[in-house]
Formats: structure tokens, C-alpha cells, sequence
């Protein structure tokens, strides 16, 4: 069973920043891709950001320039780093695996940003 736990969360005023971390209880290192999405109260939830295997990345447009994700295998860690963060960044971050054939989803963390 895969378990990912999301840590990092909490209150920050704008403009300050966080990190956010997704500890796997299997090895990352093979996984084709790991990545981060966010729910806003009554919004769907949103892709954030991934980092493929051989560490290719890529990130919604409302974070270009501002987060940037990062892997550490030997950690099996996945990290968001949050900069530059706006009231509109608040919601619950969730990591997940994509597995074959199944993705895997941690319980989310909350990140609240203040004005």
C-alpha cells in the first residue's frame, strides 16, 4: 500500500513563503512523475505543479515563477517550495503519485495566506 504524507502546511501573511513536503512510503526514483494540485472551497481541484522521473518540470500558470517543485529520492520527498505567495494560493495542497495503473493521493495539507 502506498501511503504519502504532506507536511509544511499552514499560515502565512502574502508575500511570505512555504515549503511544502510529501514523504512516500515506496521508492519515488522509478515513479514516472509526482506532482502537486490544490482545492479552493467550492473549486475543483487544480494542478499545481510535476516533476517527471528524470526531473522534467512543469507548473500551472498561476505559479509560473513563484513555486518550484523538487524531488529527493534518497528521501523518497517530494517538495513545493511556495514563494511570493497571494491570498489566492489558500487551500488545501495535496501530493500525488502516478502510479501504473493507479495514482495515489496523500490527505492534503492546508495552506492559508493572509492579506
Amino acid at each position: 500500500q502506498v501511503q504519502l504524507v504532506e507536511s509544511g502546511g499552514g499560515l502565512v501573511q502574502a508575500g511570505g513563503s512555504l515549503r511544502l513536503s510529501c514523504a512516500a512510503s515506496v521508492s519515488i526514483a522509478g515513479i514516472n512523475a509526482m506532482g502537486w494540485y490544490r482545492q479552493a472551497p467550492g473549486k475543483q481541484r487544480e494542478w499545481v505543479a510535476t516533476i517527471t522521473r528524470v526531473g522534467i518540470t512543469g507548473y500551472a500558470e498561476p505559479v509560473k515563477g513563484r513555486f518550484t517543485i523538487s524531488r529527493d529520492n534518497a528521501k523518497n520527498t517530494v517538495y513545493l517550495q511556495m514563494n511570493s505567495l497571494k491570498p489566492e494560493d489558500t487551500a488545501v495542497y495535496y501530493c500525488k503519485l502516478f502510479g501504473s495503473p493507479n495514482a495515489y493521493w496523500g490527505q492534503g495539507t492546508q495552506v492559508t495566506v493572509s492579506s
